[in-house]
């Protein structure tokens, strides 16, 4: 069982700052591209931003110039550091991982998603 854990949501006024994480646990042998992603009231699911296991990174334009990912490779862990928060950015936040799993001589890779963080940008 491969399991993904956010947290760091909450409430914050416009202009203000909040670091999401998420961390992986279970038996896999390594994580892929890690990635962040959002569900807003009314709204499309949406991608906000994804870490290679290269640390090669790629955001959304929305999230361009304000939001940072990264990820802790030892922990299994991948970070988002949204600043300069707007009303638009309220969502509920999810974590993404592709997971190498071993299954006898095999790799095989699987999507996993985090139970989601509610994020909240008001004044």
């Amino acid at each position: 069982q491969v399991q993904l854990v956010e947290s760091g949501g909450g409430l914050v006024q416009p202009g203000g700052s909040l670091r999401l994480s998420c961390v992986a646990s279970g038996n896999f042998v390594s994580v892929g591209t890690m990635g962040w992603y959002r569900q807003a009231p009314g709204k499309q699911f949406e991608l906000v931003a994804t870490v290679t296991g290269g640390d090669s990174t790629n955001y959304a334009d929305a999230a361009k110039g304000r939001f940072v990912i990264s990820r802790d490779n030892v922990k299994k862990t991948v970070y988002l550091e949204m600043n300069s928060l707007k009303p638009e950015d309220t969502a509920v936040y999810y974590c993404k991982a592709d997971v190498f799993i071993r299954d006898g001589d095999v790799l095989r890779r699987r999507e996993f998603w985090g139970q989601g963080t509610q994020v909240t940008v008001s004044a």
